[in-house]
């Protein structure tokens, strides 16, 4: 099993990222994808899921408006577009499936919101 994320960088404040998260190794249509974030001495938050299917979606209230998740299971990947970024976006972002009591994580992938 192996959750890829890609994506992350250095960015200035106002500006945009995407990032993206291949996984293999599972049936990836059968899992709600999530993505986290945790940046230093704070705990992992939960930034945004999307069920199975993609027809659900939720956010943390932090995001709302500004990040967008989807999913194309024909490529086994999730996406993350993350627009008006603020420093307080800075974090490492987690990739995270989850399927009834099986839960997989990604290895993360560093953004950083600075001038």
């Amino acid at each position: 099993v192996q959750l890829v994320e890609s994506g992350g960088g250095l960015v200035q404040p106002g500006g945009s990222l995407r990032l993206s998260c291949a996984a293999s190794g599972f049936t990836f249509s059968r899992y709600v994808m999530s993505w986290y974030r945790q940046a230093p001495g704070k705990e992992r938050e939960l930034v945004a899921t999307i069920s199975n299917a993609g027809g659900y979606t939720n956010y943390a209230d932090s995001v709302k408006g500004r990040f967008t998740i989807s999913r194309d299971n024909a490529k086994n990947t999730v996406y993350l577009q993350m627009n008006s970024l603020k420093p307080e976006d800075t974090a490492v972002y987690y990739c995270n499936a989850q399927f009834r009591t099986l839960v997989y994580w990604g290895q993360g992938t560093q953004v950083t919101v600075s001038s």
